[in-house]
């Protein structure tokens, strides 16, 4: 499997909402008085989670329907992707273990998986360049991080209460152009799936549960190959997550020969 097959679906995911605000009477556990507060304080205790579990659903332009299943903690991380339609159909495996990428692939010489090493950007056996920063970008995100793109909308509303895998939760709406996110929120790498697809401005919702925390979050966006639309839901915060990168003996090793490419 090339490498962008597994990982290419995932392009991105996100929340947010506006400045911070004031909170009802005297007490500083009261819920916050406007949209724009209450998705301020929700982005600002997801953020410090350490460790997720997460779903992610949708349509990622030029690449089909897309489900996939996430885990992350530092220094390990791995995404599993289904992709029906598109140019790439099928299932893959990424893990990205202490900046190693590896990722499944048909078997050859009898093994299920190849690591591709530390590189963005190699080149294999003088000839082919290699290029995996996407899959890095997608593998190692925390998706908890972008829980502050909303904050930089200026259009954060209530939509009102809904229930999100079982949890009572509030529905926020917005809007926010990448410029507008990339100056108000520094979210660093996150932005990059977005450009790359051409989107320029994210709709956003954004599902807040009890504990202030994000459950689930929405955006959807025009690329240059069409619509994309993805719902990213949060599973577990701050449970055991184990990513271990696969056994050598199944594991095709390209580390050897690749060479570094700049740019």
């Amino acid at each position: 499997m090339r490498p962008s097959a597994g990982a290419a679906a995932l392009a991105a995911v996100l929340l947010a909402g506006g400045a911070a605000g004031c909170t009802r009477g005297d007490d500083p556990s009261a819920a916050p008085a406007t949209p724009a507060a209450a998705v301020a304080r929700a982005a600002e205790k997801t953020a410090g989670l350490t460790s997720l579990r997460y779903r992610a659903t949708g349509r990622i332009p030029g690449e089909g329907r897309i489900r996939a299943e996430g885990s992350y903690r530092a220094n390990a991380s791995s995404v599993k992707t289904r992709v029906t339609g598109g140019e790439h159909p099928g299932t893959g495996e990424m893990r990205l273990v202490d900046g190693m990428l590896y990722g499944t692939a048909k078997p050859l010489h009898g093994k299920h998986w190849i690591c591709y090493g530390s590189l963005e950007r190699g080149k294999l056996d003088d000839f082919l360049v290699l290029n995996t920063r996407n899959e890095r970008d997608e593998t190692g995100r925390n998706p908890a991080r972008e829980a502050a793109f909303l904050t930089a909308a200026k259009d954060v509303k209530d939509a009102g209460a809904e229930t999100v895998d079982g949890v009572r939760t509030t529905h926020y709406t917005g809007t926010a152009g990448l410029d507008a996110i990339d100056a108000e929120v520094k979210p660093g790498k996150s932005l990059r799936p977005y450009r790359t697809m051409g989107v320029d401005a994210l709709t956003l919702d954004l599902w807040v549960g009890p504990d202030d925390r994000a459950r689930q979050v929405r955006l959807r966006g025009m690329g240059r190959h069409g619509e994309l639309d993805l719902t990213l839901t949060f599973l577990a915060y701050d449970k055991r997550v184990t990513v271990e990168a696969p056994a050598p003996s199944d594991t095709s090793d390209l580390t050897k020969r690749l060479k570094p490419v700049k740019g």
